[in-house]
């Protein structure tokens, strides 16, 4: 099995949802810089809230192997018999 670097949201250095923690883990730069940037994306046109809810909602979170979403579509997939656009 290979030891590849998955992008997570951690738990270690987790302030609201570990975006930023993760985000920096992987990038191998401190959180901090990260959420700096979130902070100064926010406040120059609103971008970081965004994103910041964006990567809650697509970055898996450490020990899992589906983002929010993932398991939104999942549960929705089933619930369709397979077809997640069934109606």
């Amino acid at each position: 099995m290979r030891n590849t670097k998955r992008l997570r949201r951690t738990g270690k250095g987790r302030i609201v949802a570990g975006v930023c923690s993760g985000i920096g883990e992987y990038v191998g730069i401190d959180a901090n810089l990260v959420r700096i940037g979130l902070a100064i994306a926010t406040l120059f046109g609103g971008m970081g809230v965004g994103v910041y809810a964006i990567g809650w909602l697509l970055i898996p979170e450490e020990g899992r192997d589906a983002s929010i979403v993932q398991d939104l579509v999942g549960k929705q997939r089933d619930k369709n018999n397979g077809d997640v656009w069934q109606q």
